[in-house]
């Protein structure tokens, strides 16, 4: 995937001096707009909305980026751009030639269930939208007329929490005319990168037969005892299991009364590994624990994968070293025990994206140590504390692109991790997907242990 042509280098390098004057100018723009993009975290945050459902934040991402108010040339907006609550706002020349380098900036908005922007998603919608308008603004303080060598996008993009936008956004092409792309999510610590692992969603469903449970038990086919074995099976799986392997998951349903025999029940689980290749094992051997089970009881298993799932995401060392001399500038503190890298962590479908363009996914420390997916940083990530270390972010952002443009040979160094990163990958990418997971949700069907089923449900 990727450009079909290849794009220029943006404008000459600039001598250090005057690169260090146009990150300046950056900052002071980011800091310029800093009561709105305020203003714009905390009505996102004040009004959490699930995934595919932020009609809210998409309005208040649009409004803000067409607003006349805003400082430069007008952004040309795209609401409900590709996804109902997805948006695309651009900076640059319309029909160049040849054609410009293309920067993408990307912001998320959705929330958790129950417990709001628990993730912060709201600050990663101001980083974007920040980390935007600081590299703009630099751009069109240069001598004019602004340089026709460099486009600015910004992406929103629904649905991280549950569903994948990034992965829908990718197979509508949105990524395709990208060259590099930056985002920013909060944490407890400043970092570059974090190993966010690849990840398939899996429901299972097990199919009995109801009775009696009293009267005549014998005539029954117990779906909950299927379920309960396939949780315990894979608990005895994971003494098999890699330390950086993750499964957990919950039984959704399991039946509606004691004396009545359960017919049916429902899990759900999370598989993680930290490569593509290992996700594939981990996944038949999960599978294989749920056919067991039902072997057992001998009732009926549906295995059905999620919507999409979700890759690793890909170094780029390039620009993290970029990043990290930026945020340094402006006094982050990184993490340097590198001993994280084979810790736990979670997933995104930034991960899919990194497999498409090259990119970077750093963390950043937002003045408090609440852990994530806690009413604690719910509360977090509204604070105006917050707002610092945030705009902080979208600075070091900005400046790292401003690097990529500007720099000699930077944009090739960060394309040949790219091409590195994703050559290593490519085959696992292509055996994870259609080789060794055999009962996943398939383009039309999902998979019934012992007989094939229509998938009603397929996207």
């Amino acid at each position: 995937m990727g450009p079909q042509e290849p794009a220029r280098s943006g404008p000459a390098a600039l001598s250090p001096a005057a690169l260090g004057k146009l990150k300046q100018r950056a900052a002071e723009c980011i800091e310029l707009s800093a009561g709105r993009l305020s203003a714009l975290s905390r009505e996102i945050w004040s009004r959490p909305e699930l995934a595919y459902e932020e009609h809210q934040a998409h309005g208040a991402m649009t409004r803000f980026f067409a607003c006349a108010e805003l400082p430069g040339a007008a952004w040309a907006v795209q609401p409900h751009y590709k996804l109902d609550t997805a948006f695309r706002a651009e900076w640059g020349p319309a029909a160049p030639a040849p054609r410009p380098l293309h920067l993408g900036f990307l912001c998320e908005y959705d929330a958790l269930p129950g417990i709001g922007h628990a993730c912060g998603h709201n600050l990663i919608a101001e980083v974007g939208a920040a980390a935007a308008l600081g590299v703009k603004g630099a751009l069109e303080s240069l001598p004019q007329p602004p340089p026709a060598a460099v486009k600015i996008t910004v992406l929103g993009t629904p649905a991280e929490e549950g569903g994948g936008g990034k992965i829908d956004l990718i197979e509508a092409g949105a990524f395709d005319d990208l060259d590099v792309v930056f985002m920013a999510h909060p944490a407890q610590d400043d970092a570059a990168y974090f190993p966010d692992v690849a990840e398939h969603d899996v429901t299972v469903k097990y199919y009995g037969k109801a009775s009696h449970a009293a009267a005549y038990p014998w005539e029954g086919i117990n779906a909950l005892d299927a379920a309960v074995l396939a949780y315990n099976n894979l608990s005895v799986l994971r003494q098999q299991m890699k330390p950086t392997w993750r499964v957990h998951g919950i039984i959704k349903n399991g039946g509606v009364k004691p004396n009545i025999i359960p017919s049916y029940t429902e899990l759900e689980f999370y598989l993680r590994a930290p490569s593509l290749k290992d996700l594939a094992i981990l996944t038949e051997r999960a599978e294989n624990c749920f056919k067991a089970a039902a072997v057992a009881t001998e009732c009926k298993v549906e295995i059905k994968g999620g919507r999409h799932d979700y890759y690793n995401v890909l170094q780029n060392k390039s620009l993290e070293k970029t990043y990290i001399e930026n945020g340094k500038e402006l006094g982050m503190k990184f993490l340097s025990d590198e001993s994280f890298l084979n810790g736990p962590s979670g997933s995104t479908d930034f991960g899919n994206v990194t497999y498409v363009v090259p990119g970077i996914h750093p963390y950043f420390y937002i003045g408090s140590d609440a852990l994530n997916h806690t009413e604690q940083y719910t509360a977090a990530s509204g604070s105006q504390e917050a707002q610092f270390y945030t705009l902080r972010a979208a600075k070091a952002l900005a400046m790292t692109a401003l690097d990529v443009i500007f720099k000699a040979d930077l944009l090739e160094k960060v394309r040949e991790d790219f091409r590195q990163m994703t050559l290593k990958e490519e085959g696992h990418l292509n055996m994870s997907t259609w080789k060794t997971i055999p009962v996943v949700e398939t383009s039309d069907k999902t998979s019934v242990w012992g007989e094939e089923k229509p998938n009603e449900n397929a996207s």
